[in-house]
């Protein structure tokens, strides 16, 4: 069984665009971020990016998953785990 899920970009029929309102730009950074995810996509881009790049992507969602994330959400929401180390 498949532990992740990207459907809200495929179910989404909203408006996408960023600085119209809080709820739009949560929906557009979902729907961005998801198509951003494409196996294909990620496989083309990071192999183009330079390694302060990925030093710079990687670090960024590290910062976000600590600043908004508990330990146990971190485990469950990401790593798919049920048990905290």
């Amino acid at each position: 069984m498949t532990k992740h899920s990207h459907e809200f970009v495929e179910t989404y029929d909203g408006f996408v665009g960023f600085g119209f309102d809080r709820e739009t730009n949560e929906k557009t950074l979902i729907y961005y971020l998801q198509k951003f995810s494409d196996d294909t996509l990620l496989e083309t881009i990071t192999a183009r990016m330079s390694d302060d790049d990925l030093s710079a992507a990687f670090g960024l969602i590290n910062r976000l998953m600590k600043a908004y994330l508990s330990d146990t959400e971190y485990h469950a929401l990401f790593l798919k785990d049920d048990h905290p180390h």
